[in-house]
């Protein structure tokens, strides 16, 4: 049994592991090492709370450690890394329910007797974590079924859903009142903290469904921000500094990457929350007219051979294939020619923050020779071979070109400026914001149709014969 000021020391230690932990993952290099303090924290705490003097109950507690435990040691074996965005969703979604739970659990809890102010403060608390811990919950439930594409990535825009929304809000408002009211006037409370439960989880559905395919990487970012504010509303019911300090920093760190992601995508936050690209569009978008011109492995590997200047943008579909090793391979073999050979990562490729970085440090792609859109758009007309594996929307010129184009205004990965851009793709199929892609029928453009992989693997044999 450890003393309240062990515990609290312990909590100290961990905080500042945690803090070192994010800011470990702000940077490549340093990722792993962030990702190990993170880890250490995380046990420092547990162990903490596992052994301090408010846990009475070890059995309950160690059978939820196993099951959770069991749970997060097959996600981790089980899930490929193309699935890691709806993974980070529907954790996101537990995070929210734990915090609708412990809120009603609080509520009902009539062991701790508490009056006046301090009582007034500890119902806003419940009140207000179980709001933040449901709107979470199933945002996060809606957002995992878009991102597996268990329901469609297309927005859902109902008539009047701004008044809508305007509605549950202040319905929430008028109910958080009576729940008030009830508590000091002796009536039943639980109803109108049930209804306000109800409202939130529609909004949470609501408010997700009418995001469009091409905003999820900043839904993700953003139901990041409201897990750690549910986390920390959960600290303050449960009186626990760690929760409140770690749900803080979570909430922070997410709200933060979600503006950076929506300035990177010339984005309004509350525009993103009020609706997909293209809800606001002023015309139809200009059809994509030409013909596309086909291209083998051989030919590709011959470009390439000719190339002193090489970019390589991945997306999503490089994530599909899982095509980041066979990538290496080939920027291996190239590098070794003497080509100078570079990735060029768009804010938002993939279906959450830092996707791309992720599977190119995984197949452990150099960092010096990774660079973010604004370090590399300048230099397009340097380039002798762009190569886009699997994106669509992130190198579509429509957005800068047709100001009635659906993504008009995004700012985009401006490949076409280079000598020649090689496109892989399965199908002429436009990207998750469904919008035409005129890049595709340029003339300094080729098509590689086919599984990104089996294409790679294609022109890897070439480069080698």
């Amino acid at each position: 049994m450890m003393t309240h000021s062990l515990v609290a020391m312990s909590y100290i230690v961990a905080t500042i592991l945690f803090i070192l932990s994010l800011s470990g993952l702000s940077n490549q290099e340093t990722a792993r090492k962030g990702n190990y303090y993170g880890m250490l924290g995380m046990a420092i705490a547990i162990i903490a709370t596992t052994l301090s003097a408010s846990v009475t109950t070890y059995e309950i507690l160690i059978i939820a450690l196993l099951i959770g435990g069991a749970i997060g040691a097959a996600a981790a074996l089980k899930v490929e890394m193309t699935q890691m965005p709806e993974l980070v969703a529907i954790m996101h979604s537990l995070v929210g329910m734990a915090a609708v739970l412990v809120g009603y659990a609080n509520f009902m809890d009539n062991t701790v007797v508490i009056e006046g102010v301090e009582k007034t403060i500890h119902v806003l608390e419940i009140y207000l974590g179980v709001l933040i811990g449901a709107v979470t919950f199933s945002g996060s439930v809606i957002a995992f079924c878009k991102l597996s594409e268990k329901i469609s990535g297309k927005p859902l825009l109902l008539p009047g859903r701004h008044w809508f929304n305007l509605t549950l809000l202040i319905a929430s408002i008028v109910l958080g009142w009576m729940f008030l009211q009830a508590i000091d006037t002796g009536d039943d409370p639980l109803i109108p903290l049930a209804m306000m439960t109800v409202i939130a989880l529609i909004f949470g559905i609501h408010m997700v469904m009418a995001i469009g395919g091409a905003d999820m990487p900043v839904v993700v970012s953003m139901l990041n921000s409201y897990s750690g504010w549910a986390a920390a509303a959960t600290g303050f019911m449960l009186n626990n500094d760690l929760l409140i300090v770690t749900g803080a920093l979570v909430g922070s760190s997410g709200a933060i990457l979600s503006y950076i992601m929506c300035r990177a995508m010339n984005r309004h936050f509350l525009s993103v929350i009020a609706g997909g690209f293209g809800t606001a569009s002023g015309g139809e978008a200009a059809a994509i007219e030409g013909e596309v011109q086909p291209i083998e492995a051989e030919e590709t590997a011959q470009l390439l051979l000719a190339a002193k200047n090489i970019m390589i943008i991945p997306g999503y579909g490089m994530a599909v294939a899982q095509a980041q090793h066979t990538v290496y391979e080939i920027t291996k073999l190239l590098r070794d020619k003497g080509k100078k050979v570079g990735f060029g990562i768009h804010p938002v490729a993939g279906r959450m923050p830092g996707h791309m970085n992720v599977l190119l440090a995984e197949a452990k792609v150099p960092y010096d020779i990774v660079f973010e859109m604004d370090e590399i758009n300048e230099d397009w007309g340097k380039v002798d071979v762009s190569i886009v594996i699997g994106a669509n929307d992130i190198v579509n010129p429509s957005a800068i070109t047709d100001p009635n184009s659906p993504i008009a205004g995004m700012p985009v990965l401006e490949c076409w400026k280079g000598e020649t851009t090689i496109v892989l793709k399965r199908s002429m199929a436009s990207g998750y914001a469904g919008v035409g892609n005129p890049l595709f029928v340029m003339d300094n453009t080729r098509m590689l149709f086919g599984d990104a992989n089996t294409t790679k693997q294609a022109v890897l044999k070439a480069l080698r014969g």
